[in-house]
């Protein structure tokens, strides 16, 4: 059995509740948090004449990281990251875009928890209208689903679904869902200073089981982001 200690993050490109932009706000939330896994959404990478947040947050946490372009903002690469304290042996994506929506992928990362045992994790951001979420939930389901990955797998991120609708339904059918109402008394995600959302989630497959959930609501948390990171303490068998 392998313990892992794994965070989803909406950073909202480090914007924060205030209106600041400041990384190293969301790497000293992260360092309290002490995950060995974190998937984060909307982050601002490198661009033509200056590093980005990943950089910073990667070397702030001293953790191994690699991030999913889904576009280009203001030159920069802009999309998700994984980091991990673990040997990361894998990296792909999924395209979820949907028409003239914003682009939308999953990033899948193949983690080393130990010699010869391998988690797969899925950071995902899905879109924040109802159809194209319609679009994006089979699929992604279709891509965890996909045999010629065999092994543990944890999907998280921020999935936009503002009450239980197709994606959520969808998901929960195919995966195994983490229901936040058997570990916190506060459920919502969203927005940070006064959440009243629960739009990140965590799914899993596989020999898994879920020892403990946080949702970490500090005062720095709750001005950080507009949203809260989900922590998950999961043993992997």
């Amino acid at each position: 059995m392998t313990d892992v200690r794994i965070a989803t993050y909406n950073v909202h490109r480090c914007r924060g509740m205030d209106r600041r932009v400041a990384p190293a706000r969301i790497v000293e939330v992260l360092r309290d948090v002490e995950a060995d896994v974190i998937a984060l959404q909307e982050v601002i990478g490198a661009g033509p004449a200056a590093a980005g947040q990943a950089e910073e947050i990667g070397a702030g946490l001293g953790m191994g990281w690699v991030m999913n372009c889904v576009r280009t903002l203001r030159q920069h690469q802009f999309g998700n990251v994984v980091l991990s304290r673990h040997p990361i042996v894998h990296h792909s994506q999924y395209d979820l875009s949907w028409r003239t929506c914003e682009p939308r992928a999953c990033q899948r990362v193949d983690l080393e928890i130990a010699p010869g045992r391998t988690l797969h994790v899925y950071n995902v951001h899905l879109g924040t209208a109802v159809l194209e979420r319609r679009y994006q939930a089979p699929r992604l389901a279709s891509y965890v689903h996909d045999r010629r990955v065999t092994g543990p797998k944890i999907i998280l991120g921020d999935f936009n679904e503002w009450m239980r609708g197709l994606a959520t339904s969808l998901l929960s059918e195919k995966l195994n869902s983490v229901d936040l109402r058997n570990f916190l008394k506060r459920k919502r995600t969203y927005p940070g200073l006064f959440p009243i959302l629960h739009l990140d989630h965590i799914y899993y497959a596989g020999k898994i089981e879920v020892v403990g959930i946080e949702l970490p609501r500090t005062r720095l948390s709750l001005v950080a982001s507009d949203h809260l990171p989900l922590v998950a303490d999961v043993r992997i068998g």
